[in-house]
C-alpha cells in the first residue's frame, strides 16, 4: 500500500476534528484505523503530519571496503561486479553482491561501460596523428581525390564476440588500460574490404574471406 500524503492526512485530520469519528473518517476515505491514529499523535508531538527523518538501512560494508573495492577496479579496469563481489564479504561475514559493488565505485564516478576495442596509442601515436590532421586540414577536394580510403571489417564465425564491460570515467575511454585490444586471428572468421576515393573518382569493393583453422 503506498503511503499517506500529507494532504489526505491533512484531511482526515480535519474531518476528525469537524466532530466525526475515526471508524467514519475511515470508511469514508478508505483508511485503517491506525494509520489516523499515528497521524494524530504525530502531529500533537511534532506540529506536522510529515514523516520522521529516518537513517536508512545501514551498510553492509564498511568505509575501508569500499575503498578497496575501487582500488579493485581501478587496477583491473575489466573486473566484473559479480566477480569482485565473489571476494568481499560483509560485516556479518555474508558474501555481498554484484549491487552493492557497482554502488561502490559508481560514487567513485566509475561506471560500466562497453570499451573502446582498437590499438593502443602512445603519446608518440597520438602526436603524429594530430600533426597529420594539421598539415591535411586545408586540403581542397581536388587534392583529397588523389588518396584511397580503406576499411575492413571482421565478422567472427565460430565464436560470440561477447559484451565485455570496463569500469571507466568520464574521459578515460581512450586510456591504455581501459581499451581492449582486438584479437584478429581468434578463429574462423569472415573479412569484409572496401575502399573509396580512387583517382578517377571509382569506387571498388573487395570482398573476401579468410579462414583461420
Amino acid at each position: 500500500m503506498s503511503r499517506l500524503s500529507e494532504v489526505d492526512c491533512h484531511r482526515a485530520l480535519g474531518l476528525f476534528q469537524a466532530g466525526l469519528r475515526i471508524s467514519e473518517v475511515s470508511l469514508r476515505m478508505n483508511l485503517k484505523k491506525t494509520t489516523i491514529f499515528r497521524d494524530r499523535q504525530r502531529l500533537h508531538e511534532t506540529d506536522t503530519v510529515s514523516d520522521r527523518p529516518r537513517s536508512g538501512r545501514p551498510r553492509c560494508t564498511t568505509q575501508r571496503q569500499g575503498r578497496n573495492l575501487v582500488r579493485n577496479h581501478m587496477n583491473n579496469r575489466f573486473l566484473s561486479a559479480s566477480a569482485s563481489s565473489r571476494h568481499t564479504r560483509e560485516i556479518n561475514n555474508q558474501r555481498i553482491s554484484a549491487n552493492t559493488v557497482r554502488r561502490r565505485y559508481s560514487t567513485s564516478g566509475l561506471r560500466a561501460r562497453r570499451p573502446y576495442i582498437g590499438p593502443i596509442l602512445t603519446q608518440r601515436h597520438r602526436h603524429q596523428r594530430t600533426l597529420w590532421a594539421q598539415e591535411h586540414a586545408a586540403w581542397d577536394r581536388i587534392q583529397w581525390r588523389s588518396v584511397v580510403f580503406s576499411d575492413e571489417l571482421q565478422f567472427c564465425i565460430d565464436r560470440a564476440d561477447g559484451h565485455v564491460r570496463v569500469c571507466i570515467r568520464s574521459g578515460e575511454r581512450y586510456q591504455a588500460n581501459c581499451v581492449r585490444e582486438p584479437d584478429r586471428w581468434g578463429g574462423a572468421s569472415l573479412m569484409m574490404c572496401c575502399c573509396t576515393g580512387s583517382p578517377k573518382g571509382a569506387y571498388t569493393l573487395l570482398a573476401g574471406a579468410c579462414l583461420d583453422l
